[in-house]
């Protein structure tokens, strides 16, 4: 049933490369477990870093609030002062 025709190459063959170059293996795909106790590490593993990013991803979104309050809080103060020349600059 060969018509001539190559297989087409596995797109996740590059990916492995890609990573195996990396020095570390590509986590979950290149060889999954059937280990219930390694299945458990990985998830509390996985847990962590899924709490973690959630406290940075807070912490991200406090500071962008912050800054949009601080750009607001310009706007009117610029929005409620009457046009006044701008102080002169010192020329070096």
């Amino acid at each position: 049933m060969s018509d001539g025709k190559a297989a087409p190459p596995d797109p996740f063959e590059a990916i492995k490369a890609l990573w195996g170059s990396m020095g570390f293996a590509m986590p979950g795909m290149v060889a999954p477990t059937f280990d219930s106790t390694e299945l458990d590490k990985r998830i509390a593993d996985l847990k962590a870093v899924e709490g973690w990013l959630q406290m940075n991803l807070g912490m991200l979104q406090t500071t962008i609030q912050g800054l949009e309050m601080q750009r607001s809080t310009l706007a009117a103060m610029h929005a409620a002062m009457p046009a006044s020349p701008q102080p002169k600059q010192d020329k070096e």
